[in-house]
């Protein structure tokens, strides 16, 4: 009976042995049937294998999310209790996921270990190069159930809603307007401070808004990218072409 036991535990710590070296060999000898993806651990490989099957066995008792893994789970618990486990030591910034963290402090770090293969862009997160990539493709595809806008990103698609359901989240705490974008209220708020952050490199004006920084350069390089479709006249601004088109929309009207 002893030597059984005996026997038993060299096996285990046998196996034990074998996986660390695995791990240390860079060895994975697991490999996924259905794909390429190959696996230090039998119990990754059955975790991964999860993805093809779409199962999700771990329910959240408080919502109806679930989730492949159970540390997905766990995780996600934190969303209700409100908890941030992971503090950053250069900030006071919390974060409910150990990844989040590590992202958040290539920002203190100046890291950007994501380079776009087409531009010289680099980017803080996998998640923004992948978003980046689709303004090269063309691609959009996040569309509005309610017209046939396209967006590259979930998050505009988001906003972009708002416009359809009137919503408008962002109050300013010095007037009663409200915004449906909070880059909407961060440049409104400059009107109260009297900030204009966009100075002109060709001379002294000062604006609020990148945008009209940038029509205003038109002026020095004497462009005019607004064409009128019913006669030769070019513009500046949008703005110019629209009070512009109303003239022959008047003429339109005297003729009829």
């Amino acid at each position: 009976m002893e030597e059984h036991l005996m026997e038993e535990k060299a096996g285990e710590t046998s196996t034990v042995t074998s996986l660390e070296e695995q791990s240390h060999a860079g060895e994975k000898p697991y490999g996924c049937s259905q794909c390429e993806k190959r696996f230090r651990y039998a119990s990754r490989l059955k975790c991964h294998q999860r993805s093809h099957a779409g199962e999700k066995p771990y329910g959240c008792s408080q919502c109806e999310k679930r989730f492949r893994y159970a540390s997905g789970l766990k995780c996600h618990q934190r969303s209700h209790a409100g908890e941030k486990p992971y503090g950053c030591s250069q900030c006071e910034k919390r974060f409910r996921y150990a990844s989040r963290l590590k992202c958040h402090q290539r920002s203190h770090a100046g890291e950007k270990p994501y380079g776009c293969s087409q531009c010289e862009k680099r980017f803080r997160y996998a998640s923004r190069l992948k978003c980046h990539q689709q303004s090269h493709t063309g691609e959009k595809p996040y569309g509005c159930s309610q017209c046939e806008k396209r967006f590259r990103y979930a998050s505009r698609l988001k906003c972009h809603q708002r416009s359809h359901a009137g919503e408008k989240p962002y109050g300013c705490s010095q007037c009663e307007k409200r915004f449906r974008y909070a880059s909407g209220l961060k440049c409104h708020q400059r009107s109260h401070a009297g900030e204009k952050p966009y100075g002109c490199s060709q001379c002294e004006k000062r604006f609020r808004y990148a945008s009209r920084l940038k029509c205003h350069q038109r002026s020095h390089a004497g462009e005019k990218p607004y064409g009128c479709s019913q006669c030769e006249k070019r513009f500046r601004y949008a703005s110019g072409l629209k009070r512009h088109q109303q003239i022959h929309t008047d003429e339109k009207t005297r003729s009829v």
